[in-house]
C-alpha cells in the first residue's frame, strides 16, 4: 500500500490554473540552481591565470557555491515555513545578484569564495526548496508530472548558460561578466512573485471557528513559555528522523550520492585520456544534456500513470539502477561512437533520478512536512556531495585509469538502488499490516460500544423497577433515600 502522507489532503489543490504558471516560475529557479554552479566553471581558467592560483583552488567556489547551496537548506525550509515561498525566493535572488555584483570587485579566490560561494550559494538555496515545496501546494493528482517539468529547468539552463558564458567572457572578460549575470539572476525574483500563496477557501462559518482557534490559541501562547527546541521544531520538523519512509530515503540518497556526480565532472577528461579531441569531448556532456532534457517531462508523465504512482518508490530504485549499470558498463566504450552511445544512456538516466528525486519525498512525507523534509535531505547529502567527487578523483590519481573510478561509482550507485529497494519493500509490507490493525480496530469499536450502550441502558432499567417496587412497601423517606 502508498504510504498515508500520500493519500489526497484534506484541502484538495487546484491542479491545474495558476499552477501551471507556477510551474513555469519552479523551472526558472530550479534551473538557476542546479544549472549556474556548473556553468561559471568557464571563467575559472582565465581567474586562475589573473590570480595565479592551482586547479584544487580554483576547483573550490563551485564546491563551496554548491555545499552552501545544500547546507542552507534548513535555514530555507524555516523561513518558507514562516514566510512562504514567495518572499524567500525573491530574497534569493537579490542575494545571488548581490553576491556576483560583489564578486566581479574580487581581488583574490578568498574574496570570491565569499561573494560567489557564500553569498551566492545562499541565494540558490533559497531559490531551489521554496520553488519545490510551492509544487506540492498547487498539485496532487499531477504532481509527478509537474515536478518532472520543473526539474527540466536544470539542463535546458545548463545547455544554454554555458554558451552564452563563454560568449559574455569573449565579449566583456570575467568582470563584466560577473556583473551582467547578477542582474540576470534578478529574474529569480520575477520567477518568486509568481508563486501565489494558495490555501483552502474558508467559509463564514469556517472564518468564526478558526478565528476562536486563532483567540483561544493566543490566549493560550501568552500563558505558556516555549523552550528554544519547541519553537525550533515549530519551523522544522525533527520528528522526520523517527518517520521509517524518510529513514530509510535518506540513507539511500547519501549511499547514491558518493557516486552521482563524479561520471559526470570526469566524463570530458575520460573522453581526452582515451584520444579524442576537446570539441567532441566536450560534445558528450551536450548530449548528455540533451537527453536529460526530454528524459525528465517524459518521466514525469510517466510516474504520473496509475501503474506507477501507488509503487513510485519502486520505480524511483530502479532507476538509480538504471544510472549504476551504465557506469559499470562505461569502461567497456573504447571509441568516440560507444562513448556517444554512454552518453545517451547516461542523459536518461541522470535525467530519470532527477525527475522523481524530490516527488519520492513528497510521497512519503506529505506536502505539509516535505518543507522541512528537503531542508534536512539537503543539509545531510551535503556531505557526501562534497567527498564524492574528491574521492574519485583520488582514485584516478592512485591507479592513473579513470575506468576503476565509473566501476567504483557504478557499484556505489547500484548498492544504494537495492538498499532502496529492500527498504521500500519492507515498508510497503508494514504499511500495509498496519492499515489492516487501523481497519479491524474501526470495525470491531462501534460493535463493543454498542453492545456496552444497550447493557447499561438494561442494567438502568432494572434498577429502577427494583427500586419502584421497594418503595412501594416502605415508607417516603426510606424511598427518597434509596432514590
Amino acid at each position: 500500500m502508498p504510504p498515508p502522507a500520500g493519500s489526497p489532503p484534506l484541502h484538495p489543490p487546484p491542479d491545474g490554473g495558476w499552477g501551471w504558471v507556477v510551474v513555469g516560475a519552479a523551472f526558472i529557479s530550479i534551473g538557476f540552481s542546479y544549472a549556474f554552479p556548473k556553468a561559471v566553471t568557464v571563467f575559472f581558467k582565465e581567474i586562475q591565470l589573473i590570480f595565479n592560483t592551482t586547479y584544487s583552488e580554483i576547483a573550490w567556489i563551485s564546491s563551496t557555491m554548491l555545499a552552501v547551496m545544500y547546507a542552507g537548506g534548513p535555514i530555507s525550509s524555516v523561513l518558507v515555513n514562516k514566510y512562504g515561498s514567495r518572499p524567500v525566493v525573491m530574497v534569493g535572488g537579490l542575494l545571488c545578484c548581490l553576491g556576483m555584483v560583489t564578486a566581479s570587485f574580487s581581488t583574490s579566490v578568498v574574496e570570491l569564495y565569499i561573494t560567489m560561494g557564500f553569498i551566492c550559494g545562499l541565494g540558490l538555496a533559497f531559490n531551489l526548496q521554496p520553488a519545490l515545496t510551492i509544487l506540492g501546494k498547487y498539485f496532487y493528482k499531477k504532481r509527478p508530472m509537474a515536478s518532472g517539468l520543473a526539474m527540466a529547468g536544470s539542463p535546458v539552463f545548463l545547455s544554454t548558460l554555458a554558451p552564452f558564458n563563454q560568449y559574455l567572457f569573449n565579449t566583456y572578460g570575467w568582470k563584466g561578466s560577473f556583473l551582467i549575470l547578477g542582474g540576470l539572476l534578478l529574474n529569480s525574483c520575477v520567477a518568486g512573485s509568481l508563486m501565489r500563496p494558495v490555501g483552502p477557501k474558508l467559509t463564514t462559518k469556517s472564518k468564526y471557528k478558526v478565528d476562536a482557534r486563532v483567540t483561544d490559541s493566543g490566549t493560550k501562547k501568552r500563558h505558556r513559555k516555549k523552550s528554544i527546541c519547541a519553537k525550533i521544531d515549530k519551523y522544522l520538523d525533527f520528528s522526520l528522523f523517527k518517520h521509517r519512509g524518510f529513514l530509510i530515503y535518506l540513507s539511500g540518497n547519501v549511499i547514491m550520492f558518493l557516486g552521482f556526480f563524479a561520471p559526470i565532472i570526469f566524463l570530458a577528461p575520460y573522453a581526452k585520456d582515451k584520444g579524442i579531441d576537446e570539441y567532441s569531448a566536450a560534445f558528450l556532456l551536450s548530449v548528455m544534456a540533451f537527453v536529460d532534457m526530454f528524459a525528465r517531462p517524459t518521466v514525469g508523465f510517466i510516474a504520473n500513470s496509475k501503474l506507477i504512482r501507488p509503487r513510485i518508490q519502486y520505480f524511483f530504485s530502479f532507476a538509480i539502477l538504471f544510472n549504476g549499470v551504465c557506469h559499470l558498463l562505461c569502461p567497456l566504450a573504447e571509441d568516440y561512437t560507444s562513448l556517444v552511445v554512454y552518453a545517451v544512456f547516461f542523459g536518461l538516466g541522470f535525467g530519470s533520478v532527477s525527475s522523481i528525486l524530490f516527488e519520492s519525498l513528497m510521497d512519503l512525507v506529505g506536502a505539509q512536512r516535505f518543507s522541512s523534509a528537503v531542508g534536512l535531505v539537503t543539509v545531510v547529502e551535503c556531505c557526501p556531495v562534497l567527498l564524492g567527487p574528491p574521492l574519485a578523483g583520488k582514485l584516478v590519481d592512485e591507479t592513473g585509469q579513470y575506468k576503476y573510478m565509473y566501476v567504483a561509482c557504478g557499484a556505489i550507485v547500484v548498492l544504494a538502488s537495492v538498499w532502496l529497494l529492500i527498504g521500500n519493500a519492507i515498508n510497503y509490507r508494514l504499511l500495509a499490516k498496519e492499515k489492516l490493525k487501523e481497519t479491524t480496530k474501526k470495525i470491531h469499536t462501534p460493535e463493543s460500544q454498542e453492545s456496552e450502550s444497550l447493557k447499561a441502558s438494561k442494567s438502568h432499567d432494572v434498577s429502577v423497577k427494583s427500586q419502584k417496587s421497594k418503595g412501594s412497601g416502605v415508607n417516603p423517606s426510606e424511598r427518597e433515600t434509596n432514590i
